[in-house]
């Protein structure tokens, strides 16, 4: 079974219902007069895997679990859905921005994953006329947010020195204010049935200028060491941390121009302003 528990409160007006999500639910009262889905449930990255199958696990909440849903869904008359991908179905680092229309060239499981569900739901949405569009963000930084983006907002609140000043990578990120703002357009917008859309601020970041805007969020002085990046990759091949190197250090630039093009769509907070949110 994967769960979460809820840490928000919903008001009486809105139907909460705790479910678990598999390729069996039952969603018949769920779906009682819905007309558009966002789905946002994943099984995400795992850092150190234990699954004997990774790939299979994926694929038993990402993929079957989601179309079951998107099944029901369109049995159940719902008009549109509205699934959140991931950029790594476009791959993992790139040196030119990726696009919507790029061959997807996802690595890891969860990537595959995402993909094998996104060729799903077009297959339903040919076949039943359920509209289905699909958004693919890269790292998504808001209050509460975990992984590395945690680990260096609490590296930069105690004033630990870090070696990444000499960096020149430049990464697309999304604040969470942006990629919901992106999902309601992609829920109302008529011209987005059938679009893939690429999420972002519209600003690309190097990790030297992620951690200055986390520093200024937090009202702090960040502490940033020239530090020449091959002696940086060459210590995490060493120590086994290859993929948080790439993660922190690397480049991995998103086009968001189809948003713009097709649905009149721009980021509603800057960087700094998404960061200092993410901080607060």
């Amino acid at each position: 079974m994967t769960t979460r528990s809820a840490t928000a409160s919903f008001p009486a007006s809105m139907r909460h219902f705790p479910i678990e999500i598999t390729s069996e639910t039952d969603w018949t009262a769920a779906l009682e007069g819905i007309d558009v889905i966002v789905h946002l449930a994943a099984r995400v990255h795992i850092m150190n895997d234990r699954a004997a199958d990774p790939l299979a696990e994926f694929r038993r909440i990402n993929t079957a679990a989601t179309l079951n849903l998107a099944e029901q869904a369109a049995r159940a008359d719902v008009k549109r859905f509205v699934f959140t991908s991931s950029i790594k179905v476009n791959g993992e680092e790139n040196d030119r921005p990726f696009r919507h229309d790029d061959t997807p060239m996802p690595i890891d499981p969860y990537g595959i994953s995402k993909l094998e569900t996104e060729i799903g739901l077009h297959e339903i949405a040919a076949r039943t006329g359920m509209e289905v569009v699909v958004i693919r963000p890269p790292l998504v930084y808001g209050p509460g947010a975990r992984g590395n983006f945690a680990l260096l907002v609490g590296l930069v609140r105690k004033k630990i020195p870090l070696p990444f000043g000499s960096l020149k990578n430049r990464r697309t990120l999304v604040a969470l204010p942006n990629l919901v703002d992106l999902i309601i357009t992609g829920m109302k917008h008529p011209g987005a049935a059938g679009e893939t859309l690429l999420a972002g601020d519209g600003e690309d970041l190097s990790t030297p200028g992620l951690i200055e805007g986390i520093a200024a969020g937090l009202g702090v002085k960040p502490i940033l060491l020239p530090f020449p990046p091959a002696l940086l990759q060459m210590g995490a091949r060493v120590t086994g941390k290859d993929a948080v190197y790439q993660r922190l250090c690397g480049s991995l630039q998103v086009d968001i121009s189809q948003a713009r093009d097709v649905l009149g769509w721009s980021p509603i907070v800057t960087p700094r302003e998404g960061l200092k949110l993410a901080v607060k």
